[in-house]
């Protein structure tokens, strides 16, 4: 059967590489999808997917389900689509996005044999405002059983982890006067989010090596003789769990509220983009993934990557079990959210590497849907992840 899914890859091989190829010529910031979310669901409807738009309330979100009438798995690949502002698709979402629908077109033509059902996800605004958050929160998840996404590298990796991440702003409230007549009439906010900066560079010694604080002054005044009344900094603060990621927030919050209290201002706190959960490998569906790649490509497959980025997959990790692996495009160098790197995605690696992606993706879902011992394992090991958290 695994033979036959190589054929029906390398029947559509092509199509998939003009699809990726057209998104990387046609990158769409995130919620702005249009017409990357069109392109895959043509080809998904060609294939005879029964298509919901606007999930989870985004317009560029879709569902994609090919129901095989009999009883089995629900096997769902995400695809992401959303490219970077004056890079395009620096971390090759113009691939993600086509392997999954992709492995899910080869693996419904034998879905009537296996039982069971293949569903795409289309999952806009990685980048920014993941879809995710808000799918995993609603029950989009709830009843599949394996949730399965492939990132572009320069090297293959095993699934691994990323950091959960919670994205803050800061808006203080001060007093404008004139900073040389009358500067005893001014409260300067500006002062607080300097003295923000101050606290926190001060609070790096006292946490774990995993946290990541890093921000920018987004408001800082208008004219250098004018006491700013309003200044906003935003802060993207991470670490390795959430429940640790909890506690250093309440730190970073404390520090904000003693700025404002030292210059007499004050200080408005709120959430500026959705908060990212630390990823969960499913070590069962990963280390069935590895098998089939390390049979599908030549490439050297590498323990997982130690990151300190964030996803919105590791949302979906907290509900299902999940993996976020990473295929290479035989590059070691490679830097991601560069032009090199969206640019290699449309040449004969990056070709290969979808192809490559796409038949292991297929395959694995072909090892869940059939596999019952696999199955159970896969869940298994999620309820005591579950139950450990």
């Amino acid at each position: 059967m695994k033979q036959q899914l190589t054929k029906e890859i390398e029947g559509i091989k092509q199509q998939l590489c003009d699809i990726s190829d057209y998104l990387y010529e046609h990158p769409e910031l995130g919620d702005q999808e249009y017409q990357s979310m069109q392109k895959l669901v043509a080809f998904l409807k060609e294939h005879q997917f029964e298509i919901k738009t606007n999930i989870a309330g985004r317009e560029t979100a879709f569902k994609a389900e090919f129901n095989s009438g009999k009883p089995g798995p629900k096997i769902a690949y995400l695809a992401e689509y959303d490219a970077l502002p004056g890079v395009g698709h620096g971390c090759g979402h113009n691939l993600i996005g086509t392997m999954s629908a992709g492995a899910a077109a080869a693996l419904s033509k034998l879905i009537h044999e296996t039982g069971g059902s293949v569903v795409v996800l289309g999952t806009p605004a990685e980048e920014t405002n993941g879809a995710k958050v808000p799918m995993s929160e609603q029950g989009t998840f709830d009843d599949i059983d394996a949730a399965m996404i492939v990132h572009p590298g320069g090297t293959s990796h095993e699934s691994g982890e990323s950091l959960a991440m919670d994205a803050i702003q800061f808006r203080y409230f001060g007093k404008s006067s004139h900073a040389a007549a009358s500067p005893e009439q001014g409260i300067n906010a500006l002062d607080s989010v300097i003295q923000l900066f101050n606290g926190i560079n001060a609070l790096r010694q006292h946490v774990t090596s995993d946290v990541r604080i890093h921000g920018i002054i987004s408001e800082g005044g208008l004219a250098a003789n004018v006491v700013p009344d309003k200044a906003t900094a935003q802060f993207y603060v991470r670490a390795k769990s959430r429940d640790y990621l909890n506690e250093v927030v309440e730190k970073v919050k404390h520090i904000a509220e003693g700025a404002a209290s030292m210059t007499g201002a004050s200080v408005e706190i709120s959430n500026y983009e959705l908060s990212y959960d630390n990823m969960i490998t499913n070590q069962a569906l990963s280390d069935t993934y590895t098998k089939n790649l390390k049979q599908t490509s030549n490439q050297t497959v590498f323990p997982p990557k130690e990151t300190y980025g964030s996803i919105d997959m590791g949302n979906v990790s907290q509900v299902v079990p999940a993996i976020h692996p990473y295929i290479g495009m035989n590059a070691s160098e490679l830097v991601p959210h560069t032009k090199e790197f969206a640019d290699t995605t449309i040449t004969e690696a990056g070709h290969q590497a979808l192809r490559d992606g796409a038949l292991s993706l297929a395959m694995t879902g072909y090892d869940v849907l059939t596999d019952c011992e696999l199955l159970e394992a896969i869940q298994k090991e999620f309820k005591k992840t579950k139950n450990k958290k």
